[in-house]
């Protein structure tokens, strides 16, 4: 089965590792077809665009659910540490991790490859360029001081890949 290129901003980084914007319950079953087992997800659940009860839709595709509630103008330190024990609690485990538009998945993602992986600009930017650029407190909670004054940019169409 291939990758489900129709969810939103779906990017694949790994064989361990997808990402995109709010799949629909049918989209989080071909995700499962994957092999995924642990999604993450960084949305807030009264989003409009949040999928109703998406902790039992997960369970009963045999996933585990983590959800870390990321407001998305006040990203914190302490969200950032929930995500790094949640992605080093699930093992070698594949896992998905999503949100709304795939924006604070790229950001959380580029600073965990750089803090925790220690992985140098050139190998962890392309994965956030591809899906935008953030500005203001996305860029300081990235460590972008180059790009704290501006807004976000977001990509047209990222790379399916």
């Amino acid at each position: 089965m291939g990758d489900p290129i129709d969810i939103p901003n779906w990017y694949r980084l790994d064989d361990q590792l997808t990402t995109s914007g709010q799949p629909s319950g049918e989209q989080l079953a071909a995700i499962a077809a994957l092999g995924v087992r642990d999604v993450i997800n960084l949305a807030l659940h009264d989003h409009p665009r949040a999928l109703p009860d998406e902790a039992a839709t997960v369970a009963a595709l045999g996933m585990r659910y983590i959800h870390i509630p990321v407001v998305f103008d006040a990203p914190t330190t302490a969200d950032f540490e929930r995500f790094c024990a949640a992605m080093a609690d699930r093992g070698t485990r594949p896992v998905h991790v999503h949100c709304i538009v795939n924006a604070r998945v790229s950001a959380f993602l580029y600073r965990y490859r750089r803090e925790v992986l220690g992985w140098d600009e050139a190998q962890a930017r392309p994965a956030l360029d591809a899906i935008w650029r953030p500005g203001g407190v996305w860029a300081r909670f990235i460590g972008d001081t180059a790009r704290a004054e501006l807004p976000h940019q977001m990509m047209a169409t990222p790379p399916q890949t």
